[in-house]
């Protein structure tokens, strides 16, 4: 007889369901006062079931219940208007003489793509902000803020604290965006347009391959961010792709190598020679990581020797992102005047509503907890062990390391084959019903 496993939970569908419909739209001046934070306490419990239930393969009615009762673009307004208060409001606060807080108050951002209808137009722009900051920064070095110092003043911290969430968010916005370029045959004109011509995105990732800002040295060793540290990396190890690096590839292979792409993108001098740079990085080593990278190869070789086609000109009414703007213009003149209220009102909370609200935030902010619900952790296919990394190529057995990986590629290769023709067969069987 076969063993079922608990249904883990956070919140049942019921509570899910009532928290979802309560999610509503603020204001600037909102931002930190208790009904903002009592919203992200929701927010963060919904994720975290919706995190089980993927994991689980189990019903995902959280993500269900956020389309069908159309919240997706309330939390990409809630993830604009924070970056907007952090960019205007923020600096503001920081030299206010009258703003000392006693205790940090955590800054962070909601992440979702889902079903975002019109709104998605504001989701590529914020991803753009993002990475072209990342970028930039990496470009001119600054990559030791992302650390926090306890012997620092709370201004001091609350700064260093913004700056390593700013890194966070934009790795996040990274992994929103190759989201994105995934359903390029499934976007509008206009997402498409926004992506490829007004932000030049495939530019952009090149940028990020170059200068690789979840990679640094540090005191003579090779560290890289991964799962939230930085890590240092043994030499045997240092030429093996990370998450990051994967979804960088994984978001140029879309932009670069889908029809509906190379149809529109421009690919004129200044482009050619961005995108060519990306052939002294495609080694063997890295194409044996992440074989689909052989084709980006190819089509580059091709580029370096041919002129591609003009892009196709369509003339289409393009829609404008409006959140950004709309949050901008209704605030155009108050920024000081936003940051005395929230001194005032949001952030000059009572000792014991401080303490009340801490406590709330640890529980809710968790991880261990969840880490305890989810279930077991997958096995490597070669040794056993605890594994965090799947086949490329069929996504169905996993691997502790590179070493167990290669060892157990005679024995899998047959079945990594087998699954691979099958999921091709089953998607060419899904395009024809189309």
């Amino acid at each position: 007889m076969m063993e079922t496993s608990s249904f883990h939970q956070v919140l049942f569908p019921g509570e899910a369901e009532g928290y979802i419909q309560n999610l509503e739209i603020f204001s600037l001046k909102d931002i930190g006062c208790p009904r903002w934070f009592k919203q992200h306490e929701y927010i963060e419990k919904l994720n975290m079931q919706a995190i089980l239930n993927a994991t689980g393969s189990q019903d995902e009615f959280v993500k269900e219940l956020l389309v069908s009762l159309g919240k997706i673009p309330t939390l990409i307004h809630e993830m604009i208007l924070v970056e907007a208060w952090k960019v205007k409001i923020f600096p503001i606060l920081c030299q206010l003489q009258d703003f000392n807080p006693e205790n940090t108050f955590p800054l962070y951002m909601v992440e979702s793509c889902e079903a975002a209808e019109d709104s998605v137009l504001d989701l590529v722009d914020y991803c753009h902000r993002k990475l072209t900051l990342m970028a930039g920064h990496s470009e001119s070095g600054d990559q030791d803020s992302h650390s926090v110092d306890v012997n620092s003043s709370s201004i001091q911290e609350l700064q260093k604290q913004s700056a390593a969430l700013e890194f966070e968010i934009s790795l996040k916005a990274l992994s929103v965006l190759r989201y994105i370029t995934d359903h390029t045959d499934s976007v509008s004109l206009s997402v498409l347009t926004r992506l490829l011509c007004t932000h030049n995105l495939p530019c952009v990732l090149v940028q990020l391959v170059e200068h690789c800002p979840w990679s640094r040295f540090s005191k003579g060793q090779l560290e890289k961010y991964i799962d939230g540290k930085w890590h240092q990396i043994p030499r045997e190890d240092q030429v093996k792709m990370t998450k990051l690096d994967g979804q960088v590839w994984i978001a140029l292979l879309n932009l670069l190598l889908k029809p509906e792409c190379q149809r529109k993108y421009d690919f004129n001098s200044f482009n050619k020679s961005q995108l060519l740079k990306l052939q002294a990085f495609l080694t063997e080593v890295l194409i044996d990581q992440l074989p689909n990278l052989g084709e980006l190869q190819r089509f580059l070789s091709h580029l370096a020797v041919m002129d591609p086609a003009p892009p196709k000109k369509d003339l289409i009414l393009e829609q404008i992102p409006e959140m950004w703007n709309n949050i901008m213009k209704e605030n155009s003149g108050k920024w000081k005047a936003l940051a005395k209220y929230q001194v005032k009102h949001a952030f000059n909370p009572s000792k014991s509503d401080l303490r009340q609200q801490a406590q709330r935030l640890a529980l809710t902010y968790n991880l261990d907890v969840i880490e305890s619900l989810i279930p077991e952790k997958p096995k490597c296919g070669s040794c056993g062990s605890e594994a965090s990394k799947r086949c490329s190529r069929c996504q169905g057995e996993w691997y502790c390391r590179r070493e167990c990986q290669v060892k157990h590629w005679p024995k899998h290769k047959k079945a990594c084959q087998l699954m691979v023709d099958a999921t091709e067969k089953l998607q060419s069987d899904l395009n024809i019903e189309a």
